[in-house]
This record gives C-alpha cells, sequence and structure tokens, in this order.
C-alpha cells in the first residue's frame, strides 16, 4: 500500500514497535496525544498508575522517539512530556515477514488497540446523559455486513478514511462553542462464518 506520508503519522518499525508495544506505554501515549502535555504523576493520578511507573515508561518512549520534553510547561524539577506525533501506522510486514518477536509484538499492539477502542466507546456510554442532549443524539455504534473483496474493503477503507480526513481540515473549530473532541473508530474484518 502506497500511501502519502503524513509526517504527524508515524510509521512503526520493529525496533519502535518492540518500545512501544505494552499497554501501560500505549495508554500513556494516548493520553499525551489526547489530553495534550503531562507530568508523570499527573498520568499516574489520571491512569490509577505509580508515578514511578509512569515514569520509567515515558523514558522509555522518549527513548524510541514516541515522546518528547515539553520544557516550556514546566517549573522547576517539574518534567512535562508531549506526544511527538498525532497518530500510528503499523505496516503489514510486521504482521507477516518480521520474527515472532515482532511479530508477538504487533499482536500485543492490536490487542490493546482494541482494548482501548472498547474502553472509550463504554466510558462514554457510562457518562453519555451528562452530555447535552444534541449530542446523544448524534453518537453512532452501528454494524453492517457486507460481502466484499478484498479489494472492495480496502477500498471501503480508503474512502472512509478520506471523508474522515475532510473533517479534520476543521481543527480550528474547537474555540467554537459546543464543540468537543469526537472519536471515530473504523472497524473492517472478515468475518468467520459456518
Amino acid at each position: 500500500m502506497n500511501e502519502p506520508q503524513d509526517p504527524q503519522v508515524r510509521s512503526l518499525d520493529a525496533r519502535s514497535l518492540r518500545g512501544l508495544a505494552h499497554p501501560l506505554r500505549m495508554r500513556l501515549l494516548d493520553a499525551l496525544r489526547f489530553n495534550g502535555p503531562s507530568t508523570a504523576s499527573q498520568l499516574a493520578e489520571a491512569l490509577g498508575e505509580s508515578s514511578g511507573a509512569t515514569s520509567y515508561h515515558l523514558r522509555q518512549l522518549a527513548l524510541h522517539g514516541f515522546i518528547e520534553d515539553a520544557p516550556e510547561r514546566g517549573k522547576g524539577r517539574e518534567r512535562w512530556w508531549r506526544a511527538v506525533y498525532k497518530g500510528l501506522r503499523l505496516e503489514d510486514a510486521l504482521l507477516t515477514d518480521a520474527g515472532p518477536d515482532v511479530r508477538g509484538a504487533a499482536e500485543v499492539y492490536l490487542h490493546e488497540v482494541a482494548g482501548a477502542h472498547a474502553r472509550e466507546l463504554s466510558a462514554w456510554l457510562a457518562k453519555r446523559l451528562e452530555w447535552p442532549e444534541e449530542w446523544n443524539r448524534t453518537y453512532d455504534m452501528s454494524s453492517a455486513t457486507l460481502w466484499l473483496t478484498p479489494e472492495r474493503s480496502r477500498e471501503l477503507v480508503e474512502r472512509m478514511h478520506a471523508l474522515i480526513d475532510t473533517y479534520r481540515d476543521h481543527a480550528s473549530d474547537e474555540d467554537d462553542a459546543g464543540t468537543a473532541q469526537v472519536r471515530i473508530h473504523t472497524h473492517a474484518f472478515p468475518l468467520t462464518t459456518d
């Protein structure tokens, strides 16, 4: 797949995948990507972890180039971190052509992404009545089963992503009243039928 490279999206290689494929590291990176810069102590409190564990895993994320210091935020000894990239891309070769340790890391990564999607949706459902009524009329939790070839499935995924990308241009809308971050999850996979 020869997609144009987005400088804000990091393509994972074997080394960086092994450095990322840990549930807490992935949660820390997501917290920084989606919520902005933070300290190890703030992240520990938000994620229910010890600050020692978050500090260690933040240093590992920095070592692999996923996060960096945010010195403009820090005061004194307080160390702030920020995400370097807005997105990640897992290349197909890491699932098929790589050695067993890399394929294992890829499996951890994929299952953690799926778990994160489920946690985010569950969190929304638990708090949806706290949101204004107009937001409760706009969420989507649907599924569709289609008969597709691999080529048509790829086309559908690419068209969905292209549509989502047209809404990224409205990032300046975040100052508008009534605007909130909206998470879009897409899943497309073949079903085993009996």
